[in-house]
Order: C-alpha cells, then structure tokens, then sequence
C-alpha cells in the first residue's frame, strides 16, 4: 500500500470510528462523550493538536483530572510525567519505576489499610505497564479524536452500563469479569483493558470523585477500540427489539412473556408462564 492509499485508509477509519462513537453517545444517551486514548512509547510521539496541562494550562493535573477535563470540554490532552500531580497513574502507566516503599504498602497504611501487609497486598496487585514501555499519554473525545486510539472509555449510570452488558451478551454471549479497586481507578480504567484486551467496568476511586468531580451516580466502561463497532451494533439490536434507553417500567405482577421464555418455563413444569407478544424485562 503506498503512503496515499495508508492515508486514505487512516482518514476513513477515523471518519468511521468517530461516526461511531456520536452514535454510541446518542443511543446511551451518554451526558460526556465517550474518551479516546493511546498510550505513547515516546513524547516526540505527541501529535501538535494536544494540550499539555504544565506547558498550556500552567499548572499540574492528575490524570483523572485531565480525563475529566477533555470529556467536558471536548479538548485533546496529553500527559507525561512532568504533567502529573497524582503518582499512581505515573506508576501505573509505567511513566517511573514503583518505589519499595510503594511495594511495602507505604501509600495504603496506616490510612487506609488495616496492617502494611495489607497495604503491599494492594501495591502488588496494581495493575501497571512496564517500566519505560510508554512515555505518554494521549486522550480526545472520541468523536473528535484525531488518532486511533487503543481503547476507549465510557462514563455513564448503572443502567446505561446494563446496556452496554447486553450488548456484550449479543454479539458474543459473554459477560464482563472484572478487577475493581476503591483506590486509582483512573489506572483500573486503562491498565486491564490493554493487558487483557478484554472489556472492563470499573467505580470511581475516591480521588475521581472527590478531585475530578465524577458524577457520584456514574461508572466507567473502558474497552480496546476494535469492540466500538460490535457495541454500538448490539444496542441497536437490542434497541429494536424492545430494550434501550429511555427505561419504560412496568412492575405489575405475573407480566406477559415472550413465546421463547413462556415455551422455555412450560418445558420446566411452570404452565402458568403466559404470553402476549411483549417483550420482557
């Protein structure tokens, strides 16, 4: 493929994934846009359009802060350590080797772990890149993003997130497994989920909540990139099929079934199930 062509392609799976991503905001109706982001081997990597919190806004950011900060001002950030305020997405996104005394459990007890083996408990199992495998950060708005990022972040309301979890059991059949921690959840968002390459869904640390002003009722998908199209196909299967947002609740009682989930129940002796062709909840 010679360079005209490359770029061709690049241009439209870009125009592809950003068509994608105001749809999965729209049919989530989703209050912040879904979040792009790469992670950067080195900071000439950076591409011009970025923003860096030290350099452009004058001043450090966590980076919860700064995920914050591009969902809702739909700007373009990149981070490295000399942006950072917080260190354990620095430890995390693999930006500096973890201290012992962080491995020891020195950040966790005495406030926040009943003894400092709990603490190196908790430190050990952080999930985290090597050590010098990245050396930056980048995230956009997804919609607008002009890179391809590695995955993609959504922050939205349990219900939305029940939505998303049928998808997932539409186009595959399988459900979500994930780590959860009261602690970095910033790092929990973007460290599994390009591990693994699997879907991860994840609550707001208490740093998130308390420094980025996370939605207290809010929870974060985070995904790699090329399960955009599978998701967005899911919810608008199930969307035609009587699912979606908004909820319509109905709570009476002995409710009708669909003929599979009445012929499935009669197979198991429950001859009352019913049917009336409405879907069910």
């Amino acid at each position: 493929m010679d360079h005209e062509s490359a770029e061709t392609t690049k241009s439209t799976n870009l125009e592809v994934m950003r068509q994608e991503a105001q749809e999965l905001e729209k049919l989530l109706r989703l209050q912040s846009p879904p979040i792009g982001l790469k992670m950067l081997a080195s900071e000439e990597q950076i591409p011009g359009s970025a923003k860096r919190p030290k350099r452009d806004l004058g001043h450090h950011m966590s980076f919860c802060q700064a995920l914050a900060y591009a969902r809702r001002y739909g700007v373009t950030i990149a981070q490295t350590i000399e942006d950072m305020w917080c260190f354990e997405p620095v430890i995390g996104l693999g930006f500096a080797e973890p201290p012992k005394s962080f491995l020891e459990g020195a950040n966790r007890y005495p406030e926040n772990a009943r003894t400092p083996e709990a603490g190196s408990t908790w430190a050990k199992n952080f999930p985290r890149f090597d050590y010098g495998q990245y050396s930056a950060v980048l995230f956009a708005p997804l919609g607008e993003a002009d890179f391809e990022p590695d995955i993609f972040l959504v922050y939205g309301e349990p219900a939305k997130m029940t939505m998303i979890l049928l998808a997932k059991n539409w186009f595959d059949g399988k459900d979500i497994t994930t780590t959860m921690s009261g602690h970095a959840a910033c790092v929990y968002y973007v460290v599994p989920a390009m591990k693994d390459k699997g879907l991860h869904i994840n609550s707001p640390c208490g740093g998130d909540l308390r420094r980025a002003a996370c939605e207290t009722n809010n929870m974060v998908f985070s995904a790699p990139i090329g399960v955009l199209s599978d998701l967005v196909e899911g919810l608008k299967y199930i969307y035609k099929h009587g699912f979606g947002l908004p909820l319509h609740v109905c709570v009476e009682t002995e409710y009708p079934m669909t003929e599979s989930y009445a012929e499935l129940a009669k197979s198991m002796g429950m001859n009352w199930a019913k049917t009336s062709g409405a879907r069910t909840v």
